[in-house]
């Protein structure tokens, strides 16, 4: 009887599993594995929730946003209606082209300097509403982070520098 005990303890330890410690070197646990990736998919599922969330606004500013979105595809829809209708009435065409020519300089100049402030004041808004965004993101503090389903310990983030493996074998040596 203690000769059994004896090789058991041989094989198992002092608690420790050298059989499945061995083959996990091999073959990863299928139930750590699995609760791995779900922790994964559910941190990712997080991350989209949080990057979509959209706050409820008024009517007010809906019909803003809605105005601020008709500029940019009216003039490329503008354009190509231009062109069809160069195609299917050329005299229709022509005479509006001669209007355009009649058009002074400095109308020209106006309109593009109108234009320009336009889409520039809009994609500068735009540029600092994302800064901002990011930085009220930077500022909250971080989610718990998911704990390891071993040992119940929480997962600590990589250091680009450190090596794991190392740290993990320094900290099993007696």
């Amino acid at each position: 009887m203690g000769l059994i005990e004896q090789v058991f303890s041989l094989v198992f330890g002092s608690g420790r599993n050298v059989v499945r410690d061995t083959v996990e070197v091999f073959r990863p646990n299928a139930e750590a594995q699995s609760r791995r990736d779900h922790d994964q998919y559910s941190a990712s599922l997080q991350q989209f929730a949080a990057e979509f969330y959209a706050p409820q606004r008024g009517w007010f500013d809906r019909l803003m946003d809605a105005l601020n979105r008709v500029p940019r595809p009216a003039m490329a829809l503008g354009t190509l209606g231009l062109f069809v209708s160069a195609m299917v009435d050329p005299d229709w065409f022509s005479a509006r082209m001669v209007g355009l020519a009649l058009v002074p300089e400095p109308l020209w100049w106006l309109l593009g300097a109108i234009v320009s402030f336009y889409f520039g004041a809009r994609h500068q808004a735009k540029g600092q509403e994302f800064q901002r965004e990011l930085v009220e993101h930077m500022a909250r503090p971080a989610p718990d982070r998911p704990s390891r389903p071993e040992t119940g310990t929480p997962t600590q983030e990589p250091q680009p520098d450190a090596n794991a493996a190392l740290e993990d074998w320094m900290r099993q040596r007696p």
